[in-house]
């Protein structure tokens, strides 16, 4: 059934891709397609959207979280993410393969299309594992998850460690052409860590995570890179050595690309002085240098795109010591403003780059049909207030959990509408 055609009014329209960045309308016809315009009748019985005052920008698209179904539905569902990504402004996001059991098999991908399917209110894609079971000793079916329709493979939040084993995997993936999407961590130097290693860790008594954890694997990653050609993304970069890495290899044409998370670029160690386990995270929040570093990186591109990390634990998991909280975050819902309060009010961003970092580059990563506003592509639209100010109440959110450091914060940005394949899924607060 068509939907129907929507006129959104006096819109600053931002669209990367081309370049466009000028108030004016924006259309969208019945078929859920964006058009120039519409015909006088269309016109007239079109959804009409003042957006006077607001910003019309491709559907915001993050390729890093976890709805944590099959297995974990306590923490988040397909049904329940999706719409906590509809309140951000999201409209197509790429779910983790940490599930219970995990994404190592066509038959656990097509549960989960199927899942989103039935109840996702955006586009949910999958990725599949590199390993079994993601337990790093053998490889899982890459041809298979392939087929299955998988958009990348990651063994996220178990990073391999057998070097032999992980080269294996990036050949394979260069010859479905997959990206190879990497938590770079040696496990071995993060034995009973749980924050990053310095002045603070041992002040608060607590085992630190040293940053060559994650260097020593950015940088395997970047070899194998340059030798087999493959496409491998490096996850959640938290160390100013590992931006410096990444920068280094692509200016020698190296096949790697990194994401950063609003986490990461907004909070340092100082935020766990109390111990709140909302500020628990893999990899750790690090030094200010490290953060300026990270911010620097998506400036001069050493860094290409922002992802969440989504990753909701129920209360009960969160409430306990801190050496024995789970890791992870929540991020949906407080993503863009973050984002704009760090890198466009405080770093001096423009906002078409913030946009960029959060709508067509992460699209073009994966190769998914998201993040423009040309002509014929989905009507995936986040309209959104830049300057309004709002007291987020994780609690009150669409997530299922409410594991957020930004619980109670007041923030700066707030989306309004957004709009998938022309269909008005989150409008005002509410779930359409």
């Amino acid at each position: 059934m068509p939907t129907p055609a929507i006129w959104i009014q006096n819109a600053r329209i931002i669209d990367p891709a081309s370049g466009r960045d000028a108030t004016g309308d924006l259309y969208a016809n019945d078929a859920g397609k964006i058009v120039p315009s519409l015909s006088a009748g269309a016109k007239k019985r079109a959804r009409k959207i003042d957006a006077s005052g607001l910003v019309a920008c491709p559907g915001l698209v993050d390729i890093h979280v976890h709805f944590r179904e099959p297995g974990q539905t306590h923490k988040e569902t397909i049904a329940t993410g999706s719409r906590a990504a509809a309140a951000g402004g999201f409209t197509t996001v790429v779910c983790m393969p940490n599930t219970t059991p995990p994404a190592d098999n066509a038959g656990t991908i097509q549960a989960i299309k199927d899942a989103a399917a039935r109840d996702a209110i955006v586009r949910v894609y999958p990725t599949g594992c590199i390993t079994a079971g993601m337990k790093g000793q053998a490889l899982a079916p890459i041809g298979s998850l392939k087929r299955a329709g998988v958009v990348a493979i990651t063994d996220d939040g178990d990073c391999v460690q057998s070097n032999q084993l992980m080269r294996s995997a990036v050949e394979y993936a260069r010859m479905f052409d997959l990206p190879v999407m990497d938590h770079c961590q040696d496990h071995a130097l993060t034995q009973g860590a749980v924050m990053n290693e310095g002045v603070m860790s041992t002040r608060l008594g607590l085992r630190g995570w040293p940053h060559a954890a994650e260097d020593i694997i950015v940088a395997r990653n970047v070899i194998l890179s340059h030798y087999t050609g493959a496409h491998i993304h490096l996850q959640h970069i938290s160390s100013r050595y590992s931006v410096d890495l990444i920068r280094r290899a692509k200016s020698r044409g190296t096949r790697v690309t990194a994401e950063a998370t609003p986490h990461h670029i907004a909070l340092t160690e100082d935020a766990l002085a109390a111990y709140d386990t909302h500020f628990k995270m893999n990899p750790p929040v690090r030094a200010e240098e490290d953060r300026l570093a990270i911010i620097e990186g998506l400036r001069d591109g050493a860094i290409d795109i922002i992802a969440t990390d989504h990753a909701p634990h129920t209360d009960y998991e969160k409430d306990r010591e801190f050496d024995f909280a789970p890791n992870g975050i929540i991020g949906l819902e407080t993503a863009l403003p973050v984002a704009l309060d760090v890198l466009v009010r405080r770093s001096k961003f423009k906002l078409p780059k913030l946009i960029d970092l959060m709508t067509r580059r992460p699209a073009e990563l994966l190769k998914l049909d998201a993040g423009v506003l040309a002509e014929g592509a989905p009507a995936d639209i986040c309209l959104f207030d830049p300057a309004e100010k709002w007291v987020y109440d994780a609690k009150a959110g669409q997530s299922k959990s409410a594991n957020s450091p930004w619980h109670n914060q007041t923030l700066a940005g707030r989306v309004k509408t957004t709009i998938v394949g022309g269909r008005i899924v989150f409008d005002n607060g509410k779930i359409k």
